[in-house]
C-alpha cells in the first residue's frame, strides 16, 4: 500500500512526459530538399510531413485527398512559394487560421538570382582573379531586402548551401517560435545543421575544382545557384521550364552550342527522361549524364539534403572526367 503513491507520481510523470511529446506542431512540407532540412532540426522532437513523394517534381504535381488532409491538420506548413509550388497556391488559401504557413522564399540573407532567358547562356567574366565570387556583387543578383515583392527570379533556391543555411534559421525560429518548451533542441539541431553545411560547401569546392571549366549543357535551368556558388561552366538548357517542351529552334540552337563546344555533358533528369536529349546529342561527341535537382530518386532523411548536393556533384565530375 505504501507503495502506491509512488505509483501514481511515476504514472503522473509517464502521462506528463507523454503530454509534452504530443504537444510538438504538426508540421508538413512541400518538397523533399525543404522536408531534409526541417527533419534534421526536428530530430528528437517529431517527423514533419512531405508532401511531393517519391519520383513527383513541384513542377507537374497534383495534390491527393492525403496531402490536402495533411495540410488541414498543420500546425505549421513549410514551403519555398508561389515560383516553385504553384500547385499549393488555392490548397494554402484553404488551411485553418490555426496553421502557419512560411514562405521560405522570403527568409532573411538569401542570395536570388534573376531568371535567365533562351536556351544559350553567356559565359560569365573570369573569375581566376582571387576573389570568392558568392553572387554578391552580379547583376544578376537580386537580394533580399526586405522588400517580399520582387518578383522575376529562380526559385531553385536550396542548390546553394548559403541559402540552405537561411533556410534552416528561418526554420529553427518558426519551430521555436511554434513550440517554446522544445526550443534547446531545435537550436542545438540547427547549430548542427549549420556546421555540416559549412562543411558540405568546403568538400563541395574542393570536388568541382579539377571540372569547373569544362562546359555541359542541362535538361531545364535549375542549376544556377549551384553555377554560381561552385563556378562550374553551365553553358545551357534545352528548356527554361519542364512545364514548356522546347521548339525546333531551340532544339537546333543547343545542338549548335553542343556541337561547338566539342566533347561536352548533356544531363538528363530522372523525373522527366526526355526523349529530346537524343535528339540534342546526336551527331556530337556530347556524352550524357543524369542530374536530380529536386532528389527525385532520394528518400525522405535529414541526410537527403547533403545526399543531393554530393550527388549533383558527383554526377558532374564523373561525366566531365571522362576523356572523349
Amino acid at each position: 500500500m505504501k507503495l502506491a503513491p509512488v505509483l501514481l507520481l511515476a504514472s503522473a510523470s509517464l502521462l506528463a512526459g507523454t503530454a509534452a511529446r504530443a504537444a510538438a506542431p504538426n508540421v508538413v512540407v512541400s518538397i523533399k530538399p525543404i522536408h531534409s532540412l526541417v527533419a534534421a532540426i526536428m530530430q528528437g522532437v517529431g517527423e514533419p510531413k512531405l508532401i511531393v513523394e517519391g519520383a513527383a517534381s513541384p513542377h507537374t504535381f497534383n495534390m491527393k485527398p492525403s496531402n490536402a488532409a495533411a495540410l488541414q491538420n498543420a500546425d505549421l506548413i513549410f514551403w519555398i512559394g508561389h515560383g516553385m509550388e504553384a500547385f499549393l497556391e488555392k490548397p494554402l488559401e484553404a488551411v485553418p487560421s490555426k496553421a502557419a504557413v512560411v514562405t521560405l522564399e522570403d527568409a532573411p540573407g538569401l542570395h536570388k538570382l534573376k531568371f535567365r532567358e533562351g536556351g544559350v547562356f553567356e559565359p560569365e567574366a573570369d573569375d581566376d582573379d582571387g576573389h570568392d565570387h558568392d553572387g554578391g556583387d552580379s547583376d544578376q543578383a537580386v537580394h533580399d531586402d526586405g522588400d517580399h515583392d520582387l518578383q522575376g527570379y529562380d526559385t531553385h533556391l536550396w542548390l546553394d548551401p548559403m541559402n540552405a543555411k537561411a533556410f534552416a534559421q528561418e526554420i529553427e525560429r518558426r519551430l521555436v517560435q511554434a513550440d517554446p518548451a522544445d526550443a534547446p533542441r531545435y537550436q542545438q539541431n540547427a547549430a548542427e545543421l549549420i556546421r555540416k553545411l559549412d562543411a558540405l560547401d568546403t568538400e563541395l569546392k574542393l570536388t568541382l575544382e579539377p571540372v569547373r571549366h569544362k562546359p555541359f549543357i542541362v535538361f531545364h535551368d535549375a542549376y544556377q545557384y549551384f553555377e554560381h556558388r561552385y563556378h562550374v561552366s553551365v553553358a545551357g538548357s534545352i528548356t527554361v521550364s519542364p512545364e514548356t517542351m522546347p521548339g525546333a529552334e531551340r532544339i537546333s540552337e543547343i545542338h549548335k552550342k553542343v556541337t561547338d563546344l566539342g566533347a561536352t555533358c548533356v544531363f538528363a533528369e530522372p523525373q522527366f527522361e526526355p526523349k529530346l536529349l537524343n535528339v540534342v546529342t546526336e551527331g556530337t561527341k556530347a556524352r550524357s549524364g543524369v542530374l536530380d535537382p529536386e532528389s527525385g530518386a532520394l528518400d525522405p532523411s535529414p541526410d537527403l539534403y547533403f545526399k543531393l548536393m554530393r550527388g549533383l556533384a558527383k554526377s558532374l565530375k564523373d561525366c566531365l572526367s571522362r576523356d572523349a
